[in-house]
């Protein structure tokens, strides 16, 4: 039977993005995996990694708040000094011999969201007041308003639903736990593989967890992100 998996924030770790799907034994050709986002920026592999998820023929990939400065970077040539330090410096050493062009289309053909069997995916979040139509880049690459309000009320013990979808799944906003977490009807995918921690897979339906090693142990001697954004 074909498997659908989410996958938190890459960030450049194609040791553990390797390690997440060889535990999870996943087949490039019948497979599906849905990523959310922020592929670069911090481990120094973020041009592996793009490569690697390209041979998944069945991917769904959501644009990162970091991936979107990246493909301004890709498209331009101009560097801000704040993406820069926050993890971009390994993202351009990542492409210092070239830019593929497939990689540039890549970026591009992201999605903000994706929505199936009122499941929602997206990289930071929503506003729970308006529909999706009345939201932009800004909020779906950006906004923590949904994460902090489904944590605040998973850390009260209270799980009744705060938007319409059965579920929905987001990365952008690190949690530390060694595993995904469920705060209300949302996931939060990303368990700091930007950082310090794991990085997470998970089968939408079965619910069954494809962690990788904590990622300073897959790159020792190496610093990811400089700071939170």
């Amino acid at each position: 039977m074909n498997r659908t998996f989410v996958m938190g924030d890459i960030h450049g770790a194609f040791r553990a993005l390797k390690q997440c799907l060889e535990r999870a034994s996943f087949d490039y050709e019948t497979d599906r995996l849905i990523a959310l986002g922020d592929v670069c920026d911090g481990w120094p592999e973020t041009k592996e990694c793009v490569d690697e998820l390209m041979k998944i023929k069945s991917l769904i990939f959501i644009l990162g708040n970091h991936d979107m400065i990246m493909l301004d970077w890709m498209e331009t040539g101009m560097m801000a000094e704040s993406w820069f330090v926050h993890g971009g410096e390994a993202t351009c050493n990542s492409y210092a011999d070239a830019i593929p062009r497939s990689h540039i289309d890549f970026i591009k053909r992201a999605k903000l969201y994706h929505v199936e069997n009122n499941k929602l995916f997206v990289h930071a979040g929503i506003l729970t007041d308006r529909s999706l139509e009345q939201q932009g880049p800004s909020v779906f690459l950006w906004d923590r308003t949904l994460a902090t309000s489904a944590t605040d009320f998973y850390n009260q013990g209270i799980s009744k639903p705060i938007t319409k979808f059965d579920e929905i799944y987001i990365g952008h906003t690190p949690i530390a736990s060694p595993c995904p977490l469920k705060c209300c009807e949302v996931w939060m995918m990303d368990t700091g593989a930007g950082w310090y921690g794991p990085l997470s897979m998970m089968n939408i339906n079965t619910k069954e967890f494809f962690i990788s090693d904590p990622v300073t142990t897959l790159y020792p001697g190496i610093t990811g992100r400089t700071r939170k954004n």
